[in-house]
C-alpha cells in the first residue's frame, strides 16, 4: 500500500521561527523590567522631606489609616492597606464610590486618609476632598501629576510619576502602578522602623500557614517525644541498631543517666562500623558516636530551629530543656 506523507499545515511555524519568537518574548520581558527598574530609581532620586512628613502623619494616627483609590489605583491601595495592617499600622481600604454613598461613615477624625490617583483628577477621588476636609482628617496623596487637584488639596503629596508606562502603547497602568506600590511599601517599611516592629510583633498578626508556624510555633509544639531512640554510651551497636529502627529518625542518641545528650550515631555511622572489624555489633556505642550534637532548646521558636538546621545542614535537631536534658527530637521533614 502506498502511504502519502501528509503536508505540514502552513500555520505551524518552523523550529527556527519558534525560537526567534521565544527570544523576542524574553527580550520584551527584560525591557519591561528595565523600564520599571528605571522608574523606581527615578522616584527614589526625587524623594524629599514630604515623605518624612507623610510618615509622621501615619505614625501619629490614633485610629486607622484609610486607603482609597479607583480602578488599578484602588487595587494597589488594597495591597498597601493590607501591608500596613500586617506590620503594625491599623488600616483598611474604602472604595471612593461607595464612600460617596454612605461609607464616609467609616471615616472619623481619628483617621488619616491616603488617596491614590495617578492623574490627580479621578472624579470619584477628587469629589471626596471637600467632605474629608470638613472632617479635618490628615490627607496624603499618592499622585503622578503634581499640578493636579489632588496634589494641591492634600496635606502631603507624594510624587509617583513615571516617564512612561511599560505598556508599548503607553496606556495600560504598569510602571505607574508599580511606582505607587513601591511608595506604599516604602511607607510601610518606614513605619516598621518607627514602631520598632519586630518578629514577635509580626508573629501576632500571622498565626496561619507556614509563615505562622515558623513565627508562632515553638519546638516543643512539633517535636516528637516518643519513642525516642536513646542508648547509653556503654551499650552495644546491636542496641543502637534496635533503637535506631524503633525511633525512625535515622539516628540513635547516646545519653547519660540524667538524659543529657553525649553523642549521636547516624545510619551512615553504623554502616561504616559494620563494614570494619570483627563482631562490630558488640562494639560499644561510645567508640563510634559523634559528639557534635545538633541541639536546640524546646522553648525556641520554629524560626530559630529552621535557621539552625540550615546552618548545620541537618534535618533533625535534638530538643532539650533549660537544664540540657533531652525532651524530644524535631524532624523538620515532618513539619
Amino acid at each position: 500500500m502506498l502511504h502519502l506523507k501528509a503536508d505540514v499545515p502552513s500555520f505551524v511555524p518552523s523550529s527556527g521561527r519558534v525560537m526567534e519568537a521565544l527570544e523576542a518574548r524574553v527580550e520584551q520581558a527584560r525591557e519591561v523590567f528595565r523600564q520599571q527598574a528605571a522608574a523606581i530609581s527615578a522616584m527614589a532620586l526625587r524623594l524629599d522631606d514630604s515623605f518624612g512628613r507623610a510618615v509622621q502623619f501615619l505614625h501619629g494616627t490614633p485610629g486607622h489609616v484609610i486607603i482609597s483609590g479607583m480602578g488599578k489605583s484602588g487595587l494597589i491601595g488594597q495591597k498597601i492597606a493590607a501591608t500596613l495592617a500586617s506590620t503594625g499600622t491599623p488600616s483598611f481600604f474604602v472604595h471612593p464610590a461607595e464612600a460617596y454613598h454612605g461609607d464616609l461613615g467609616m471615616i472619623t477624625a481619628q483617621n488619616t486618609v491616603v488617596l491614590l490617583s495617578y492623574s490627580g483628577e479621578t472624579e470619584e477621588v477628587v469629589r471626596l476632598l471637600p467632605h474629608l476636609r470638613r472632617m479635618r482628617v490628615p490627607l496624603i496623596g499618592l499622585v503622578g501629576c503634581m499640578d493636579s487637584t489632588l496634589a494641591r488639596e492634600v496635606d502631603v503629596a507624594l510624587d509617583v510619576s513615571v516617564a512612561r508606562e511599560a505598556c508599548p502603547n503607553n496606556l495600560a497602568p504598569t510602571s505607574s502602578t508599580l511606582a505607587a506600590l513601591a511608595m506604599g511599601d516604602a511607607l510601610a517599611v518606614a513605619l516598621i522602623h518607627e514602631r520598632k516592629f519586630g518578629p514577635n510583633d509580626f508573629a501576632r498578626f500571622h498565626p496561619g500557614g507556614s509563615l505562622g508556624r515558623r513565627l508562632c510555633s515553638h519546638v516543643s509544639d512539633l517535636m516528637r517525644i516518643a519513642p525516642l531512640p536513646l542508648v547509653r554510651p556503654h551499650d552495644s551497636l546491636r542496641d543502637a541498631v534496635l533503637a535506631l529502627a524503633q525511633g525512625r529518625f535515622g539516628l540513635a542518641l547516646a545519653v547519660d543517666s540524667s538524659r543529657k545528650p553525649l553523642g549521636i550515631i547516624s545510619e551512615s555511622d553504623l554502616r561504616t562500623a559494620l563494614e570494619t572489624g570483627d563482631d562490630p555489633l558488640s562494639m560499644p556505642v561510645s567508640m563510634i558516636m559523634r559528639r557534635d550534637l545538633p541541639l536546640i532548646e524546646a522553648s525556641a521558636r520554629m524560626s530559630e530551629a529552621e535557621d539552625k538546621a540550615r546552618q548545620l545542614d541537618v534535618d533533625v535537631l535534638i530538643a532539650t530543656d533549660e537544664h540540657g536534658k533531652v525532651m524530644g527530637i524535631l524532624d523538620l521533614r515532618d513539619t
